[in-house]
């Protein structure tokens, strides 16, 4: 044997036994990576070693590769039993820190519940979306075109009186009903329309028992051909029937600017007449707003207090009760 070939054994051999340890103790997928591209890669340790190769003789050169073949295979094989080892580690590792102890007594939380004016509201929206009508929204914010003069009631009206409300310093206003949804909704659709437009308004209205600042209405829509009052009443019957039972209802004469004629509306309820909502045809000057014909078209508009509703329905003495956040009240629904 030549002093070249057993050199290079020799090399060989040692380069098997210090990759060997290498592989053993290394402990991290990447560090293992690296270790492959020390020992094995086209730049590696055992290319340079058989880099001396074309000092050695024509028929000891098969030998020397067999040799390099045999402990790339073996390397290869530890590295890649190396990495199964360390990949299983880790995920033993990761299963340890997100298991769950289910010995461990569990984190109480209590049943949440509905509050009483979102059933309310809940419920007279299934009683509308089941007789057809559409569930409309707009800003709290409004200017007072869309609240005020676009519903009949100029400046000068004396109306505005009524429905006083919060002014911010550029000119908008925080919306005192939801008909301002109403002549958002008119301005994009055309007839016909079938409308339910629930949300918070806003009036400077004297805190007290039955009265706030801040409350909930729903109004309804309803713009046709040949619409009468006498839709009108019937849904309002089919509503409040649904809504409170098989009571007597009446309708009153009254006045709003954006309703002509208009009329309230009284439940008998414990044996005394209890107003729940108001009402009337859709004035012609509103219609013309926006830019319907009132000789072709005709319609209705009706509104209530949702808070009003959850204290006659709830026996409930004080309005105050239901925004107090009391959990000893809330509980009770």
């Amino acid at each position: 044997m030549t002093t070249e070939l057993q050199s290079l054994e020799n090399q060989i051999e040692s380069l098997r036994q210090e990759a060997d340890r290498a592989i053993a103790i290394c402990e991290t997928l990447s560090g293992l990576e690296q270790l492959r591209i020390n020992y094995l890669g086209k730049k590696g340790q055992l290319s340079k070693v058989l880099g001396g190769m074309g000092k050695l003789e024509p028929e000891a050169r098969p030998r020397i590769g067999a040799r390099a073949n045999e402990v790339k295979q073996a390397l290869q094989t530890q590295l890649d039993q190396r990495r199964t080892a360390l990949e299983l580690a880790l995920i033993e590792a990761q299963l340890k820190t997100e298991t769950i102890d289910v010995t461990m007594p569990p984190v109480y939380r209590p049943q949440g519940k509905i509050h009483p004016l979102n059933a309310v509201i809940d419920r007279a929206l299934d009683i509308f979306v089941g007789m057809g009508y559409t569930v409309a929204t707009g800003p709290e914010m409004e200017s007072d075109y869309y609240n005020f003069e676009a519903l009949n009631t100029p400046p000068d009206h004396p109306a505005r009186d009524m429905q006083d409300t919060f002014y911010l310093p550029d000119g908008n206003l925080l919306r005192t009903h939801t008909s301002s949804v109403q002549i958002r909704y008119m301005e994009q659709h055309q007839p016909p329309i079938r409308i339910v437009a629930p949300g918070r308004v806003y009036r400077r209205d004297t805190v007290d028992a039955t009265h706030a600042a801040v409350f909930h209405q729903l109004e309804l829509l309803a713009i046709g051909e040949n619409l009468r009052f006498t839709d009108l009443k019937g849904t309002i019957k089919e509503f409040l029937g649904q809504m409170f039972g098989d009571l007597p209802i009446r309708f009153r004469a009254s006045y709003f600017p954006f309703t002509e004629p208009s009329a309230e509306v009284d439940l008998e309820w414990q044996g005394k007449w209890l107003e729940v909502l108001g009402c009337g045809m859709v004035d012609p000057n509103v219609l013309e707003a926006v830019g319907y014909d009132p000789q072709k078209y005709t319609g209705f508009a009706a509104g209530f207090g949702v808070e009003r509703f959850a204290m006659v329905l709830h026996q409930l003495d004080d309005i105050r009760r239901v925004y107090a956040s009391d959990l000893r009240f809330l509980r009770q629904f």
